[in-house]
């Protein structure tokens, strides 16, 4: 009976304790990546075009010859190695008869950047504006843009001396985006950690003509696009040493093993969007006595080798473990919903020796 109530105790705690274990390592991995827990996006944004075609262009070219250029966004010509966009979490202002009657609208954008990392370095903000729909048949219209300095009181008309204007210009609502450059209003939120928002006004050509504008607010979208470059994920890459073409190598010596990783097997699919899974390799063999070029063995890991064939009992010998990793790009929802699209180092492996 003893026996029995053990082993039902063991089935139960073990698999537990498992789990426990598993979850514990996806936590440590998950922060490695920047993540304080799994995101699980409840209702996704659509996936922005602009990184659709970053991400493909990554994945269809070839690997940077330079690690430097890791920290580069060759598409925007700017230094970094994350592109986030950010919805828009403002909303529009009541209409009401004021100071500017050719007032068309009038809106508060929001962007959260809190989600930056505290070593990231803005590089490039853009904000866009894009009209999902033409009716205004080439009528001209004005925006202005204007950085919240402070928050007005409610009733108070102080607006002009609490925000900056930051654009001004004509327009005409077609089926193209307006783009604004936002950098260094993106790297003074991120510095002061006051961030206010927007303002956007856009205003009827004629005085008068409230019609003009009818309903384009109901076609108005805006997103902002960030680039930042996190220097610690930027290092100087290691000289490397070349070595003859391997002719024969038994099944059991250290060499690089296949090995493909598929999000879906360990529940990321749902926030991973691209790619669904990537050749991720391991190493995994024996590192004998004497150690050859072609094990890619380190001076250390050739002395040790020498000590074991002395001392096989106190000296073990050396282990099989990655000498060069390649990175992947990675396309997914954060844990605000965010699209963002991030460069990480180390995910593959290239070469094995013995350490």
């Amino acid at each position: 009976m003893l026996w029995r109530t053990l082993g039902v105790f063991l089935s139960v705690v073990v698999p537990l304790i498992a789990d426990s274990d598993m979850k514990r390592t996806e936590e440590l991995f998950l922060r490695s990546l920047g993540f304080q827990a799994k995101p699980n996006p409840v209702a996704p944004p659509p996936i922005p075009s602009v990184l659709w075609k970053i991400y493909n262009q990554r994945m269809g070219s070839t690997a940077p010859k330079k690690k430097q250029d890791l920290c580069f966004v060759e598409e925007f010509n700017v230094p970094g190695n994350i592109i986030r966009v950010f919805p828009d979490h403002g909303r529009f202002v009541p209409q009401s008869s004021g100071p500017s009657p050719n007032l068309c609208l009038e809106k508060r954008l929001f962007f959260n950047l809190s989600v930056m990392e505290k070593e990231e370095k803005v590089t490039m903000g853009q904000l866009e504006l894009s009209f999902s729909q033409n009716n205004y048949y080439g009528r001209t219209f004005e925006l202005r843009l204007y950085r919240i300095l402070q928050m007005s009181l409610k009733g108070m008309r102080n607006q002009k001396t609490s925000r900056k204007l930051l654009a001004a210009q004509t327009f005409r609502p077609l089926h193209k985006s307006l783009h604004f450059n936002l950098t260094d209003t993106c790297q003074i939120w991120r510095d002061s950690h006051k961030n206010l928002g927007l303002t956007l006004e856009v205003l009827h050509s004629k005085e008068g003509m409230q019609e003009e504008c009818q309903d384009i607010h109901k076609f108005l979208h805006t997103s902002l696009l960030a680039v930042t470059l996190n220097p610690l994920h930027c290092k100087k890459p290691r000289k490397k040493r070349s070595y003859g073409k391997l002719t024969f190598m038994p099944s059991n010596i250290c060499k690089k093993r296949r090995f493909y990783v598929e999000f879906r097997d360990v529940g990321w699919h749902n926030w991973v969007i691209a790619p669904r899974g990537y050749l991720a390799n391991y190493c995994y063999g024996e590192c004998p006595y004497p150690l050859t070029e072609i094990l890619n063995g380190s001076n250390h890991a050739i002395l040790q080798t020498l000590a074991h064939s002395f001392e096989p009992e106190d000296i073990p010998l050396p282990c099989c473990v990655p000498t060069k990793m390649s990175p992947i790009s990675m396309l997914f929802f954060d844990n605000n919903d965010n699209v963002v699209l991030r460069h990480y180092e180390n995910m593959a492996v290239d070469q094995c020796g013995c350490r």
